[in-house]
């Protein structure tokens, strides 16, 4: 089994089905069909959320058998979300307590989280989109987060099905107005029953002294000063109210041009600092442009004089990334995760690298970090200031900024100064959420994922230096879910003036302490051509797997910092070789069966140690008091080391083990074994042998 398979570790099992669960097939739903009486599941509306249409007897298909086993229930929805309301949910209610979204339920998903809906006619699949002359047998609904539900329509009654396919293909694909964004409808319904949290203590950077303090922190203000020249956004709607800027530079010449041309002030640290800066707009009049050049001049002028220094710039439009190569990595990339069943998964296992690699999102993710190393060995080793250049400066400038101060600057690498730090780079400085995400689902425009590939490149630092951070792996993919859950208007706009003129002081933005198109062809143009696409596989491979020839100060310094042992209080440099750059296999994996390994992963192995470090504690405790038998401390102990055997290398986004699980292998490779009852009769044994 390859790499996609095996998270974690050793071999994989696959994930299990709750027993209390009644699985049954399509089938079963007919000939019983007058036994069969559903159970009315309450569905739970948020304040502001509206039911807009529903079907009964559906089946909820599971990942398996070519998907031909699963719950009945409702299929509903809302303003808000689709959801299924299965029989059995409410003896999940009645297990024991998961590690649930307190939002989204494990069968929600939100409109803006459908990324492309597929039909069944006659076993052939097919996109759906539009007015529908035909309605399938089965619903496919392929998720931004990666999931994939199955929805057998077989035997729901057709005003139903017409209903409740042409609702969701409405509501999730037809282009939206802003004010019709769920978002609205919640802020207006739930402003009386929120409050805002005292203890949240990341700094918001919407007021004048919220930058002084940051100044302040960073040692920058004796060379920078805060402005508040766009206050109101009467000089710029594209810029926060406030910002920082070169002390020497006089406030007249922010709106000359709209704000364009003006050095803005990231982070500052004991050797140097870092500037963003827009493009100026570009202009065919020979006046203009030199009036432009001359405002230009001045600006150089002003950010090279002491104490200032040396200026380093670095164009990020011309000389790194475009947002059509992040675009087009990421839609192949992310089709390596989107299994339809277990056949699928085993079929595209064997040839799983090539795809993955040839995807380039891996190697991007390596760029990125590459260049922000770049940016910290001149601030670092040569005391130069960087200055950012890009057409707006609002997405790699964010990403390559944030990355920085990530790596050198401890206090990025808390909670409370991660999610400052997003709050300063990501959303008062003006990446365009709305946009990037195409959340009113505009046929012009396509999902570019700029601040999931920050949060992929975070993800390398915190699994290669864990110590070094106060949060997890599980934050980050929490949070790079939200960016899809219209609840919250932190990842829901273009600007700070965008949000604050729609949500009229009544906005709810993310506490971030809680926890139709089809992809472009990529890197390869001609699919067909095999020859020339396995050649320029290998020549990818040699380029991923091995280190580029570096500048000689550049590689000096980086491999100055990795001889010595890493100081987490630090600089943080990651891992940029080719091995080293992983799959983010809790976000792409954890809701593929296959790819979990009940009992193994970094998660239970931890677990395991502490479940270890509290027996030995409680084992000395015991000894010391002498009143318990000898049988009462092996139970004792025997009941410790079942709990850390249930936990899954994907949690806690993998259900706890609750019976045994049939083993990995293809449906024709274990039905060959006997049924499916006499294989749990021979887990169930071995688990008791394995138990004495």
């Amino acid at each position: 089994m390859l790499g996609k398979g095996v998270v974690g570790g050793g071999g994989g099992t696959k994930a299990p089905k709750p027993s209390f669960v009644s699985y049954v097939r399509p089938e079963e739903i007919h000939t019983n069909e007058k036994e069969v009486t559903e159970k009315e599941v309450t569905l739970h509306l948020l304040p502001g959320e509206q039911l807009l249409c529903e079907a009964s007897t559906v089946l909820k298909c599971v990942q398996e058998d070519s998907c031909q086993r699963g719950i009945y229930g409702r299929l509903v929805c809302t303003d808000f979300k689709i959801a299924f309301l299965g029989d059995d949910e409410s003896a999940l209610d009645n297990d024991e307590t998961q590690f649930k979204n307190k939002v989204i339920g494990e069968n929600d998903i939100t409109l803006h989280c459908v990324d492309q809906i597929y039909g069944v006619f006659d076993e052939k699949k097919k996109t759906l989109f539009g007015q529908l002359k035909k309605y399938p047998e089965k619903l496919i609904i392929h998720c931004k987060d990666l999931r994939v539900f199955h929805f057998c329509l077989r035997y729901t009654k057709e005003e139903e099905v017409k209903r409740i396919v042409s609702g969701i293909i409405h509501h999730t694909q037809a282009p939206k107005l802003l004010k019709r964004l769920f978002l609205f409808s919640y802020a207006t319904a739930a402003q009386n029953h929120t409050a805002t949290d005292p203890k949240n203590h990341a700094v918001m950077f919407d007021t004048l002294q919220d930058w002084c303090w940051e100044l302040e922190r960073t040692k920058g203000n004796m060379k920078y000063k805060a402005v508040s020249v766009n206050e109101g956004y009467k000089v710029c709607e594209r810029l926060p109210a406030y910002f920082v800027v070169p002390t020497p530079l006089p406030e007249e010449d922010v709106p000359r041009f709209h704000g364009h041309g003006i050095p803005i002030w990231c982070w500052s640290c004991h050797s140097g600092c870092a500037f963003k800066m827009s493009a100026l707009p570009k202009e065919q009049d020979d006046g203009v442009l030199q009036i432009q050049k001359n405002f230009l001049d001045g600006i150089y002028k002003t950010i090279h004089r002491p104490p200032y220094e040396i200026v380093k710039t670095e164009d990020l439009s011309s000389n790194f990334l475009s947002l059509q190569e992040i675009q087009t990595a990421y839609s192949k990339f992310k089709q390596l995760f989107l299994i339809d069943n277990s056949t699928e998964f085993w079929d595209t296992d064997i040839k799983w690298f090539f795809p993955a690699e040839s995807s380039s999102w891996l190697d991007i993710i390596r760029r990125c970090l590459k260049k922000a190393i770049e940016i910290i060995e001149c601030l670092e080793a040569q005391n130069m200031n960087v200055l950012l250049l890009e057409e707006n400066a609002s997405d790699l400038c964010c990403l390559v900024s944030s990355l920085v101060q990530v790596m050198m600057d401890p206090h990025c690498r808390t909670r409370f100064g991660f999610q400052s730090l997003v709050q300063k780079e990501w959303i008062v400085g003006g990446h365009c959420f709305l946009d990037r995400c195409n959340h009113l689902r505009q046929s012009d425009k396509e999902e570019v994922p700029v601040f999931l590939l920050f949060l992929d490149c975070v993800w390398q630092l915190v699994h290669q230096h864990p110590p070094a951070f106060e949060f997890t792996e599980t934050y980050l993919t929490v949070l790079s879910d939200s960016l899809y859950i219209p609840i919250f208007s932190t990842f829901f706009f273009n600007s700070p003036h965008q949000k604050d003129t729609n949500m009229h002081q009544r906005q709810l933005s993310l506490p971030l302490t809680q926890s139709k198109s089809s992809p472009k062809r990529g890197f390869f143009r001609e699919e067909t051509d095999h020859l020339i696409k396995n050649l320029l596989g290998k020549r990818i491979s040699k380029l991923i797997n091995s280190s580029e020839e570096l500048q000689d100060n550049f590689r000096e310094f980086y491999d100055s910092w990795r001889s010595k042992p890493p100081n987490y209080h630090g600089l943080l440099l990651p891992h940029i070789e080719g091995p080293e750059i992983k799959v983010w296999a809790q976000r792409y994996l954890r809701w593929i069966p296959e790819a979990q390994i009940l009992g193994g992963g970094r998660v239970a192995t931890l677990s395991k140690l502490l479940e270890t470090m509290e027996e030995v504690q409680r084992l000395q405790e015991k000894i010391e008091e002498r009143h318990h038998s000898q049988e009462a401390l092996q139970a004792e102990a025997a009941s410790l080391l079942r709990t850390s055997a249930r936990l899954s290398s994907l949690f806690p986004f993998a259900l706890l083990q609750r019976h045994s699980s049939k083993p990995v292998l293809p449906t024709s490779g274990w039905k060959a074994l006997g049924d499916e009852e006499d294989l749990a009769k021979r887990e169930d044994e071995f688990v008791d042998l394995g138990d004495v």
